[in-house]
């Protein structure tokens, strides 16, 4: 069985396209009908996010820390329950490619990291939307054997991930701590660019260390006309 994990806190107006995703995932012809199961852990949700993810089908479980990688280690831990032999984890604000899960596991390693594309640069920083894409396109690594970690677009196999120890309770940085874990478990791991997610520069982020944090401050920079680096990928503050 497989599982996709996907951790929220307040996301009613993105889950539904963010399920739609996951469910198209999880059900891709390349798997050959393996049984998967979508799971989304409501952190101290205050909206619909739980009862819109009940009525999509997933299955859903309540917590109330407001964090993000106790979130993940609990829906790993359900997943693990159910007989899971591969974790995937994206995010709520993230839609996975209809090849996602498939993808990961044609990689053949103990986890695969992939990499994420943004497509609202407009919508959260109009005014220095080009100035982003622009940076984004000259500091962010697309090709195999990149070094980015995202929790949007990680998977492990059951083994490894109980190896390393899984999730630790972490506000932000789960993701990097837990691919340092299986690096030095022994476990492989593949910086694949096959994994394909888009995910949001949304402002109103939920992990205050994560992708979201670093385009903010590199937002701010530009706004106030301080210089961000030279245009290359050396100079260029990253986005990982």
């Amino acid at each position: 069985m497989l599982a996709i994990v996907i951790p929220a806190h307040n996301e009613a107006a993105c889950i539904g396209a963010c399920l739609a995703a996951a469910r198209a995932a999880a059900t891709h012809h390349a798997l050959l009908g393996e049984a998967s199961r979508v799971i989304v852990v409501s952190d101290a949700c205050t909206d619909d996010t739980s009862a819109l993810s009940r009525a999509a089908g997933a299955d859903t479980l309540e917590v109330a820390t407001r964090n993000v990688g106790f979130a993940r280690a609990e829906g790993a831990r359900f997943a693990l329950a159910l007989g899971a032999r591969w974790l995937a984890f994206t995010d709520a604000d993230s839609l996975v490619a209809p090849d996602w899960l498939a993808k990961q596991l044609e990689c053949a390693s103990d986890a695969v990291c992939g990499v994420v594309s943004v497509e609202d640069w407009g919508c959260h920083h109009p005014q220095v939307s080009e100035q982003l894409r622009e940076h984004f396109a000259l500091s962010y690594s697309r090709e195999d054997g990149h070094r980015h970690v995202h929790g949007a677009n990680f998977g492990v196999s059951s083994e490894a991930y109980l190896r390393a120890g899984g999730f630790a309770a972490m506000h932000s940085g789960e993701d990097s701590a837990l691919v340092a874990a299986l690096i030095a478990s022994g476990a492989s791991v593949a910086w694949s660019v096959g994994p394909r997610v888009v995910t949001s520069s949304r402002t109103d982020f939920r992990a205050p260390g994560g992708f979201g944090a670093i385009l903010l401050d590199v937002t701010r920079s530009y706004e106030a006309g301080e210089p961000v680096g030279g245009l290359s990928r050396q100079d260029l503050p990253l986005l990982r």
